[in-house]
């Protein structure tokens, strides 16, 4: 297993762990419920966090297509398979 780590410049959490059918994304969007949406076209997600009045929007590139996406209190899993 293969984890990488980052911090957005807003501290949000982000952690890449790589096994060897998948790889699984997890991020703490600090927020819960139907309050994230994903969206993923071709390798790229798209996430959409509402809290408030406040609405955060993030793109980022997925090692693959084959995607499930979950969340569970405000992390947000996608897991790709390889």
């Amino acid at each position: 297993m293969s984890t990488q780590q980052f911090t957005g410049g807003d501290e949000q959490f982000l952690r890449r762990y790589e096994y060897e059918n998948e790889w699984v994304i997890a991020a703490d969007t600090g927020t819960f419920g139907d309050d994230i949406s994903v969206d993923v076209v071709g390798t790229t997600a798209i996430v959409v966090a509402e809290s408030g009045d406040k609405v955060t929007e993030t793109e980022f590139e997925l090692p693959g297509e084959d995607v499930a996406v979950a969340t569970n209190n405000g992390v947000l899993t996608i897991t790709v398979q390889k």
